[in-house]
């Protein structure tokens, strides 16, 4: 599915096609057409399309934001399966993505990612009031409690290396049923992100439930550090550069959280300036 967004406005559809090749280098196309297409995965709370038809999420409102303030006044969005979004992008399907995508070593191989747009801090979801006292994964080990995680994501192995036993760790396939486990109290707690949790909550405003601050563990004695990003094709030097001089002028005035907030962001996903690309993208 593709949609044609006035920036701020509703979804038009269209038919998917690829990018337009100018003479000019991206970012001058796109000022010159007025409007750029992007790429998307259809999943919230990053890039998706709502049930009025319209598409949004954070990496796509902020984008927006973005992309306004260089001259590009709307977009064309795409959705693709996230595992296509840089081959479709480097196919020149699209002209950069706006899907929340983590920067890691080898998708920087393969493609140009911007300053970092946000961090993906761990959380817990627990009973209102947190009356276990459930801050970290230690906690959950020393007070000998039952965890709930979710299938496949780094939360179950960021568990098991901080030594909590396997029989204190549920696993389940869907963030619906980490709820579900924690209202039923089959679990304590629930380890996942925090945007994530905060999605849940929001979508299930009866639940007797909070989410804990974020924080990022501490793995084998490093550092756990996940951070989503714009991502444009290699060679867009100057499209990234301009992109990032007006990315850091939304977070520098606050508006960046204001525009990421009703999509489960808070100041815990703001990035601390040691927080980088290139450090990111060396795996470090």
């Amino acid at each position: 599915m593709a949609g044609v967004v006035a920036l701020g406005g509703p979804a038009l559809l269209s038919a998917c096609s690829s990018t337009s090749t100018g003479s000019g280098s991206t970012l001058q196309n796109a000022r010159s057409a007025g409007t750029i297409k992007v790429g998307i995965a259809n999943e919230a709370p990053y890039g998706f399309t709502d049930p009025n038809g319209t598409v949004t999420g954070e990496s796509v409102e902020v984008g927006k934001a973005v992309l306004t303030a260089l001259g590009i006044n709307s977009i064309q969005a795409t959705t693709v399966e996230f595992g296509s979004l840089i081959p479709a992008l480097n196919a020149r399907q699209f002209d950069m993505v706006t899907a929340g995508m983590f920067i890691n070593p080898g998708r920087c191989a393969n493609a140009a990612f911007s300053a970092p747009d946000y961090t993906a801090p761990t959380a817990f979801l627990v009973p209102t009031g947190n009356p276990k006292g459930v801050h970290t994964f230690d906690d959950v080990k020393v007070k000998n409690l039952r965890l709930a995680v979710l299938s496949g994501a780094v939360e179950q192995g960021y568990a098991q290396k901080s030594g909590i036993p396997d029989g204190q760790i549920q696993v389940f396939d869907t963030q619906n049923t980490l709820l579900q486990a924690v209202t039923s109290g089959r679990a304590d707690a629930a380890a996942l992100t925090n945007i994530s949790l905060n999605d849940v909550v929001k979508k299930n405003p009866g639940a007797a439930v909070e989410v804990t601050s974020g924080f990022f563990p501490v793995i084998d004695g490093k550092q756990t550090v996940s951070a989503g990003a714009f991502v444009f094709r290699k060679g867009d030097d100057d499209f990234v550069n301009a992109f990032n001089a007006e990315l850091k002028t939304l977070h520098d005035s606050g508006r960046w959280l204001t525009i990421a907030q009703p999509f489960g962001f808070n100041q815990d996903n703001v990035p601390k300036p040691d927080v980088t690309t290139q450090r990111l993208c060396a795996g470090d």
